[in-house]
């Protein structure tokens, strides 16, 4: 049963659906490769077909979803090479997403984020993967609010979601140290010190690539 809220117009509910789906990718619930189908996802989310199906052809554009003529939709599965080009691009601007955030220094953002990281602390112990995927998002998410940069912000969420697609194999084995380098991130841009923020803001992505590399390693040996 959906716990989305009652929509009536179509564009709304396909993004509300959009939303559901994204998350579920995100979270690892859906995993690369993973068929994607209407009647099932409509059944599970209360919706008829057509919101799934644009829904679908959303997340295609935004490169979680790979849509082929009488396969279907399927989850995104990237390659180790794809992962290593985004994660030059995304180390990069994570680092001057850090700098400006730590430039701005927003009061109300910092306090949100502190409270994310709390809560991230907290379920790096404890929570499940599910849990520490989407408090990962919301801490990425609001340090790019923090910026102050709504093109940067942009850019960088299409990024964080397709790397968060291979990241997922990490799942709770980095949580503590995921969350140790948020700390310091956050730490840095509390004291306003801009190069620090964006050293260990690139130095946290590239940490995390080198984690998923010799997961994927792992697995395929395995």
């Amino acid at each position: 049963m959906s716990d989305a809220p009652p929509v009536t117009d179509r564009a709304s509910l396909s993004k509300v659906v959009a939303e559901q789906i994204r998350g579920q990718i995100l979270s690892g619930k859906l995993r690369p490769g993973e068929r994607l189908v209407e009647d099932r996802l409509s059944a599970e989310l209360g919706v008829s077909r057509v919101p799934v199906r644009e829904a679908l052809l959303g997340l295609s554009v935004e490169g979680l979803v790979n849509l082929e003529p009488r396969r279907g939709a399927s989850v995104v599965e990237i390659s180790p090479e794809t992962v290593a080009e985004l994660v030059e691009v995304r180390a990069l601007l994570e680092g001057l997403n850090a700098r400006l955030a730590a430039r701005r220094h927003d009061p109300a953002i910092v306090a949100e984020l502190s409270d994310a990281l709390r809560r991230g602390n907290a379920a790096a112990g404890a929570g499940s993967a599910e849990e520490l995927a989407l408090l990962n998002a919301e801490f990425h998410d609001l340090l790019a609010v923090a910026s102050r940069n709504t093109v940067l912000s942009g850019v960088m969420r299409s990024l964080r979601e397709r790397t968060s697609l291979a990241f997922v194999l990490n799942g709770r084995t980095r949580a503590l140290q995921d969350w140790k380098e948020h700390a310091g991130v956050l730490a840095a841009v509390i004291d306003g010190d801009e190069e620090l923020a964006g050293l260990l803001a690139t130095r946290h992505v590239q940490n995390a690539a080198a984690a998923f590399a010799a997961a994927a390693a792992q697995e395929s040996s395995g």
